[in-house]
């Protein structure tokens, strides 16, 4: 068995599977807010022995640990650098070390969006699609590239199409640009427009759902929720995030050409089908060629691909193992 865990801005999920690829035993915990990498990684080990636990089976005994995380990710040293959406995550830290000390296996990292893609490409709803692009719609937005049955990574930042600018000297972005996709349609950046306005008198529901959940942030059962109450400041900035994924993913598409495109995420996974249609629509003033326009899908393994996805690094890596501390 493998263990997977998908390192997101608001939640850790973890996974244990066996070689069908089946979970036999998972786990969330919510992201930390507060502290720094170290702190981030102890949560993800206790995900991880949770799940494990579940499973029953001991972390030690597992084949190996994969991860996926934002940042930019150097698969054999196995480092994390500048995981924005993190708390004081801008600078380099050695995750992979630090996971495989907590949890006595070898650990391999890759980029949580990239994982994820995987995923959907070998056992969900891109299995039909030599070719595609995934469209992680969450805290931020991110992007994984599959080209004729290969990952795409560039140089180890490749996919990061949430920094795609949709418009000049547009908002800022907590990349610290302007006009990034992200600006307008991340989670994140939202939630800090949806603060702004409410500060200033905007009515809206989105911070008494957020208390009544028993939340502390926007999360997307939040955003969802004041949706469905006709919430007027939910819907505009979700209706300005439509928009922002239409220009951006299309201008992605002018590029690859991918015959599908899967819509993922915390957000995309949550409206689902309906809002994955409203992207494509949003994408076709801006498709090049708008009479062949790509599959658009909902990602099929939910919630749990990025971890699935991660686990697959352990069975599919060809990186230089961590080293494990035992």
């Amino acid at each position: 068995m493998r263990g997977g865990i998908d390192l997101g801005g608001t939640k850790i999920q973890a996974v244990v599977v066996d070689d069908e690829h089946t979970v036999r035993g998972e786990a969330r915990v919510p992201t930390p807010t507060t502290g720094g990498p170290p702190d981030v990684a102890a949560s993800m080990a206790d995900a991880l022995q949770q799940a494990a636990q579940a499973a029953d089976v001991e972390p030690g005994d597992l084949e190996g640990v994969g991860v996926g995380s934002p940042g930019e990710i150097d698969p054999g040293a196995g480092t994390v650098t500048s995981a924005r959406n993190l708390p004081d995550w801008e600078g380099t830290f050695a995750l992979g070390d630090e996971l495989s000390g907590a949890l006595h296996t070898r650990v391999a990292l890759g980029n949580d969006v990239q994982v994820a893609t995987d995923a959907e490409a070998l056992l969900g709803a891109g299995r039909p699609f030599p070719s595609l692009l995934g469209v992680f719609w969450g805290t931020g937005v991110g992007g994984g590239i599959v080209l004729e049955g290969k990952p795409w990574t560039g140089r180890g930042a490749g996919g990061e199409i949430g920094h795609v600018v949709v418009k000049r000297n547009g908002a800022r972005c907590t990349c610290g640009r302007k006009g990034c996709m992200e600006a307008y349609a991340g989670r994140g950046s939202m939630e800090l427009r949806a603060r702004g306005r409410h500060k200033r008198g905007t009515k809206t529901d989105l911070f008494q759902i957020m208390r009544d959940r028993g939340r502390t942030r926007l999360t997307s059962g939040v955003w969802a929720r004041a949706l469905d109450r006709g919430d007027d400041l939910a819907i505009e900035l979700i209706d300005d995030a439509v928009e922002a994924l239409g220009a951006g993913v299309a201008s992605v598409q002018n590029v690859l050409d991918v015959e599908a495109i899967v819509i993922g995420g915390g957000l995309g996974i949550r409206l689902g089908e309906p809002y994955a249609r409203r992207i494509l629509d949003a994408m076709m003033p801006h498709l090049f060629n708008d009479d062949d326009p790509p599959v658009v899908e909902v990602a099929a393994l939910g919630d749990l691909g990025g971890a699935i996805g991660a686990a697959l690094l352990v069975a599919n890596s060809h990186q230089r193992p961590v080293s494990v501390s035992l």
